[in-house]
């Protein structure tokens, strides 16, 4: 029997998953909770009107600063459903106790052929030191959108440089295992960008594995995603934008490619969650811990001196 679909929220990440799940043949009807014109599903209008619908999988996709309330109540009125909410979880902390449901996280470079060999590659080994570095630029991010009026660009939505990049803290977390020390933190807006909101994040701090630095930012004409790791007896550096690995030993370097394409990860992180394979999926418990060093990111910030 095939699966139907809700997906609540229509904006450019709603669309994403619903064209992906459109092509998986197991999939049945996919319905849209939206105001927008929405030909190719099934059109819900209201969020009372879900329950009939009773579907087998959910996902949030509206703005973050809904995600509580859409989550709320879903885990009111329905059970044994697989929930996934996008990245990230919350716009801040927030307590909601889950027991009826099964709630995930949308941090899909969790999937990335990439991350997981690094993840693989790292075991056992020595680590002194990681470096990731994200930058892009947001006017270019979507197309037919004005980047200004952008979810991204308004502090009131949970848009900002930490929030949208928390893809990176999260990869961190996974490859190396839980935050547990800032040492150093500046978060704010430095470009001529017409948000308000911060732009350009600078984190230092230790995980159970590494020590790490990490440098954020949406104002740069440069794209670049990589991480860099150095340790004993070999150096590595991974990229996200050409999905390579370039391994750096003493008397050798070695160059690995990933052929994926751009919804690879999406694809693999809707596959699991369907087939009920959660190894690489971000709980809801990680993605409020996530949230947690996001706010302990913001309150070391206050705590520097300008």
């Amino acid at each position: 029997m095939k699966k139907s679909v809700l997906i609540i929220g229509y904006g450019s990440i709603g669309k994403r998953h619903a064209k992906i799940l459109s092509k998986f043949k197991d999939i049945g009807k996919i319905y849209v909770l939206t105001k927008q014109n929405c030909k190719k599903f099934y059109k819900v209008k209201a969020l009372n009107e879900i329950k009939k619908i009773n579907p087998n999988y959910i996902i949030i996709a509206s703005r973050t600063t809904k995600h509580f309330k859409h989550l709320s109540y879903i885990e009111k009125n329905f059970k044994k459903k697989t929930i996934l909410v996008e990245k990230p979880i919350f716009e801040k902390y927030k307590k909601l106790k889950i027991y009826n449901n099964k709630v995930f996280v949308g941090y899909n470079l969790r999937y990335h052929p990439l991350i997981n060999f690094i993840k693989n590659f790292i075991k056992n080994k020595k680590i002194f030191s990681t470096i990731i570095n994200c930058q892009s630029y947001l006017p270019s991010w979507r197309k037919n959108i004005i980047y200004s009026k952008s979810n991204s660009a308004k502090k009131a939505h949970g848009g900002g440089v930490l929030l949208e990049l928390s893809h990176e803290i999260d990869y961190l977390q996974w490859i190396f295992k839980r935050v547990t020390n800032l040492n150093y933190a500046i978060v704010k807006k430095v470009s001529n960008l017409k948000i308000n909101t911060e732009d350009y994040a600078s984190i230092i701090g230790k995980t159970l594995g590494t020590d790490f630095c990490m440098n954020l930012n949406f104002f740069s004409f440069h794209t670049q995603r990589q991480i860099a790791i150095n340790g004993k007896d070999f150096s590595l550096k991974g990229d996200l934008i050409k999905n390579t690995i370039t391994i750096f030993e003493k008397k050798r370097e070695r160059l690995k490619t990933f052929k994926i394409d751009e919804n690879y990860t999406y694809r693999a992180q809707h596959r699991s969650l369907l087939n009920n394979n959660y190894s690489k999926s971000c709980t809801y418990k990680q993605g409020l811990q996530l949230i947690s060093i996001i706010d302990k990111i913001r309150k070391f910030k206050k705590n520097v001196k300008k």
